[in-house]
């Protein structure tokens, strides 16, 4: 079973204005990418409560944060062509638009809800196997490219039947 690559993002907060800090992404054999976004200018936005979430501040993305263009163009030559899937499309893809507006470059793939996958049964199922999966791998922490990978083992215990 080919479980499919994943993609989440890290933002500054989910209010108007937001953008994204930290892009993770779990390819579909499992290679896992992961990178800081260096705030452009315009991006002010900030949330205090998103900070504490994922441990981000804007001081280490402004020091160790990489420009918009080379992510996209990171997330272009390592997904060109494929659909990648999100469990936040809601978030993710304005997100994701405002990554490339400010790279001033053109997605090569396709981003998707994840829950286009899942079945009714599995849809309400979803919650606890995630939470399962994440206790298990010991996978405190918030961070883009550990969620992208608790997604895919959740994902594929749901899909092989693993999961109670």
């Amino acid at each position: 079973m080919q479980l499919p690559a994943i993609l989440d993002i890290e933002a500054s907060g989910l209010g108007r204005g937001s953008y994204p800090i930290e892009v993770g992404v779990v390819a579909a054999d499992g290679g896992l990418f992961c990178g800081l976004v260096r705030p452009e200018p315009d991006w002010l936005h900030w949330d205090p409560a998103a900070e504490a979430l994922h441990g981000i501040g804007r001081e280490l993305l402004l020091r160790h944060g990489r420009p918009a263009a080379w992510m996209a163009d990171q997330l272009n030559e390592r997904l060109a062509g494929q659909t990648v899937y999100c469990d936040g499309w809601g978030q993710d893809y304005p997100w994701l638009a405002r990554l490339y507006d400010a790279a001033g470059r053109r997605q090569s793939f396709r981003l998707e809800d994840l829950r286009r996958l899942l079945s009714e049964a599995e849809a309400r199922r979803w919650r606890d196997v995630t939470d399962a999966v994440r206790r298990r791998e010991q996978l405190g922490r918030h961070r883009a490219s550990s969620d992208a990978r608790v997604l895919q083992l959740a994902l594929g215990e749901l899909w092989s039947g693993v999961a109670a």
